[in-house]
């Protein structure tokens, strides 16, 4: 029992510095704009490339967890985002901050496939959504802990040690990951017993897809609140600097709703009628954000309801794969994320040119939220005619 939670902390840890190492641009972004001459679309450029292999990696990712083990891939994963952050850091140009940043990104995207696997495989008996709800809390978390930290060390020393923190970060957590992560005996057996060739039957194919559109629209959602939040209240009369700090508490809540609603929602023990309630209140609460007189508390229910979906969607992989499966299987997971994530996002901007009305984005959260029932309701019937099919399995 301890030991798998020591894991987990380790695992957590790891990815934290996946969060951390992503904000690292955006906090420097004001150094780098003075230091390199580049300019505002140069470092959006910069903060999408690091999320952008996941689209041609992430499967990729889960192959080479099965050929040579999911510890390997891992210290893989977090060697080259330590790489890449040393890359930036002496980058004196914009052209290797590109590579410094493509490089450390397909290291983070290696990191966040298997390690999200990995802490399946020790939790998909017992805990998984309390465990998985814990894991997704490590990217706030490390975005949080760069954009409190980084600006005060590049304003003490430069922009280039801040890269270098990301760099030495990443080799702890390697280290970190190489003392306590052991493979579970059951996943360590498979391993020896099963080929690495990739093999999905039709019906895990389509689990998998609904499952990662669910996990797509939910975090698209979350991510549209403040992108675009923060215009429609300065349209209502807030400064720039309230309306952000307002908007803010949400990411703030979510180092609290994430891991104490996973474990709420695991001791409810009714995870459809979690994510129905939740999904169906963050739609209102998106369209309400809109129009309401008083924001704040429409932020305040924001941020908790974000919380208890989070471990419940995480863990819907692990309900329809099985075990010898799961590399391959998050990975196709992530793949189809990493593909719809950025189309949906840029949707939500485009609406905005379309209309000139800052609420219409939040509009499109909150329908995007409420497609993710009709997207689960899909899930669950397929789930249940896979059952019926194959009561043995």
């Amino acid at each position: 029992m301890g030991k798998r939670w020591l894991i987990l902390i380790g695992l957590f840890a790891a990815r934290t510095v996946f969060g951390f190492q992503y904000q690292s641009v955006a906090s420097a972004a004001p150094f780098l704009m003075a230091d390199l001459g580049i300019d505002y679309g140069q470092i959006g450029i910069l903060l999408g490339l690091y999320l952008l292999p996941g689209i041609v990696l992430a499967l990729p990712g889960g192959l080479l967890g099965r050929r040579f083990g999911d510890k390997r891939v891992v210290a893989l994963g977090m060697g080259l985002m330590a790489a890449g952050g040393l890359l930036m850091a002496l980058g004196d140009s914009y052209t290797l901050l590109v590579a410094g940043r493509i490089t450390s990104g397909a290291g983070g995207i290696l990191l966040n496939v298997l390690v999200t696997k990995m802490v399946a495989d020790w939790f998909a008996e017992r805990e998984v959504v309390t465990a998985m709800a814990m894991l997704v809390t490590s990217w706030p978390l490390g975005i949080s802990l760069a954009m409190v930290t980084l600006p005060t060390l590049m304003a003490a020393s430069s922009w280039q040690a801040a890269m270098v923190l990301t760099t030495i970060l990443s080799l702890v957590g390697l280290a970190g990951v190489a003392l306590v992560y052991r493979a579970p005996p059951l996943v360590a057996g498979e391993r020896e017993v099963h080929s690495p060739r990739f093999r999905f039957d039709r019906t895990e194919l389509l689990l998998v897809l609904l499952t990662s559109l669910i996990w797509a629209l939910f975090n698209v959602t979350f991510a549209i609140l403040p992108g675009f939040a923060p215009a429609l209240l300065a349209s209502q009369g807030y400064s720039v600097v309230a309306a952000s700090s307002m908007v803010s508490i949400i990411s703030w809540l979510l180092l609290l709703s994430l891991p104490l609603g996973g474990a709420l929602a695991e001791r409810i023990g009714h995870p459809n009628l979690v994510l129905v309630t939740c999904f169906s209140a963050l739609g209102l609460l998106c369209f309400l954000l809109a129009s309401w007189p008083t924001p704040l508390p429409v932020l305040l229910a924001l941020g908790l309801l974000f919380g208890p979906p989070a471990g419940i969607i995480a863990a819907l992989p692990v309900e329809v794969l099985h075990p010898d499966h799961r590399a391959l299987g998050l990975g196709l997971f992530f793949t189809i994320y990493y593909a719809v994530l950025p189309v949906l996002t840029a949707l939500a901007g485009f609406t905005l040119d379309v209309s000139g009305n800052p609420a219409v984005p939040l509009y499109f959260g909150g329908l995007l939220i409420l497609l993710a029932i009709a997207v689960l309701a899909l899930f669950r019937a397929a789930q249940r005619a896979a059952t019926r099919v194959c009561p043995g399995d």
